[in-house]
């Protein structure tokens, strides 16, 4: 969830909590009239359900690594509510695990934002590939969440790009504005500012469905760190 969406829901709730203290010690009943009690019960209740949802979606919301994403908000029986917390909190779609699971960062392992301008380096130890039945992709998105022109056209990698493992049968997929030299099929070009990173696994194994699975951070490379 943005420091932004958080500063917000605290403004809105500070606002609620002000006029709930007014109306209950400082005002006058009598002096009340009908048309600004409704007007003032609406703005409270749209204030109100605004902070609650913003609760739930932080207590929902699971982060690892800077990799934020949220479990079960698809199930049959989750309320309207209930997947306007999750949103508001994880702007990603609405399914069930064993469908498909979304995680998003902004931020490399030791919660910097992530930057065009450093070169960033994701490595998945032998056999930690996200586990699947169907596919995974790593996509990248400027700081509005759109694709990155680049000259190879290409806007994610994952298990069907021809990623190259290492000798050990590791993988590292290379995040940054120039192409690696000598890992270009691993590259995924970054933009010049911020971006945001999502990572997709469709039809998950186990291992995400019952939440062992970890995914790994991003991390400065150690080719140029800044």
């Amino acid at each position: 969830m943005s420091r932004i969406y958080t500063y917000f829901g605290a403004l809105v709730g500070l606002v609620c909590a002000y006029f709930v203290v007014r109306l209950v010690f400082f005002t006058d009943l009598t002096t009340r009239t009908v048309p600004a009690d409704v007007l003032q019960g609406v703005l409270l209740g749209c204030g109100l359900a605004l902070v609650t949802a913003l609760i739930i979606g932080r207590i929902r919301a699971t982060t690892s690594h800077g990799w934020t994403t949220m479990y079960g908000c698809g199930r049959p029986g989750n309320g309207m509510f209930f997947r306007a917390a999750q949103a508001w909190a994880f702007p990603g779609p609405i399914t069930v695990p064993e469908e498909a699971m979304y995680w998003r960062t902004t931020s490399d392992g030791s919660g910097r934002t992530l930057d065009g301008h450093r070169d960033y380096v994701m490595h998945f130890e032998p056999g930690r590939l996200p586990p699947t039945t169907a596919f995974w992709s790593l996509t990248m998105g400027d700081g509005r969440n759109r694709y990155v022109p680049n000259p190879l056209d290409r806007y994610h990698v994952g298990d069907r790009s021809g990623l190259v493992p290492n000798a050990d049968g590791s993988v590292d997929v290379y995040i940054q504005r120039q192409a690696p030299v000598g890992h270009e099929p691993n590259w995924l070009p970054a933009p010049a500012g911020s971006f945001i990173l999502w990572l997709r696994v469709y039809l998950p194994g186990r291992e995400i469905v019952e939440r062992t699975y970890s995914v790994p951070p991003v991390e400065v490379s150690h080719a140029r760190g800044i």
